[in-house]
C-alpha cells in the first residue's frame, strides 16, 4: 500500500502510475483521499486542542477546589463534562475518516518500477534474459495426486463424500 504522506505530497506521480495499469477508474480515489485525509487531520486537530483545553480546566479545579470556591470549580467540571462528550464525538469521526481512507487506500496501486514495461497484459512482457533451453521429457508427466495416491498419502474417497469433487485429504 502507498504511503499517505506520498500520496499526499505526490498525488500526480500516483495518478500517473494508475494510467499506467490502465486502471482509470481508480483516479478519483486520490482526490478523495487527499480530503478525507485534510478532514481527518482537521478532526484530530480539534481533539488535540479539545484534550489541552479540558487538561487546563482540570487543572483549574483542582486550583479552585483547595482555595475552597466549590461553586465556581462545579461550573467548570461541566464545561470539563461537555468537552468530554464533544471529544467522544471527535473519536467517533477520526475513527471513520481513518476507515474510510484505509478502505480506499487498499485499491490504488503499488507504484511501478521505472524500469517495468508498461502493458495492458502479459503479452507486452520484455524478456530480459533466458538460461538453457526448456528441457521436455521423454516420458508423461504425472500430476501430484496420482503420485500421492500411489504412496498413499491422500484420501479422495473420503474428501469427495465431504466437499465433492476435487478435494482431497493429506493422510499419513
Amino acid at each position: 500500500m502507498i504511503d499517505i504522506k506520498f500520496l499526499r505530497e505526490h498525488p500526480d506521480l500516483v495518478k500517473e502510475n494508475i494510467k499506467k495499469k490502465f486502471q482509470e477508474h481508480k483516479l478519483c480515489l486520490v482526490d478523495e483521499i487527499i480530503l478525507l485525509d485534510e478532514t481527518n487531520r482537521a478532526t484530530k486537530l480539534k481533539g488535540d486542542e479539545l484534550r489541552a483545553n479540558r487538561n487546563r480546566l482540570s487543572a483549574n479545579i483542582g486550583a479552585l477546589m483547595r482555595e475552597g470556591k466549590k461553586d465556581e470549580a462545579e461550573e467548570i467540571k461541566k464545561e470539563v463534562s461537555r468537552i468530554n462528550e464533544e471529544l467522544v464525538d471527535n473519536e467517533k469521526q477520526e475513527a471513520d475518516f481513518a476507515s474510510q481512507i484505509q478502505e480506499k487506500m487498499m485499491k490504488i496501486p503499488n507504484m511501478i518500477h521505472e524500469s517495468v514495461p508498461i502493458g495492458e497484459d502479459d503479452s507486452k512482457n520484455v524478456e530480459v534474459q533466458k538460461y538453457g533451453e526448456p528441457v521436455v521429457p521423454d516420458y508423461e508427466i504425472p500430476y501430484h495426486t496420482d503420485i500421492m495416491e500411489k504412496l498413499s498419502g491422500i484420501d479422495l474417497d473420503a474428501a469427495r463424500r465431504v466437499a465433492g469433487n476435487g478435494f482431497y485429504y493429506l493422510t499419513r
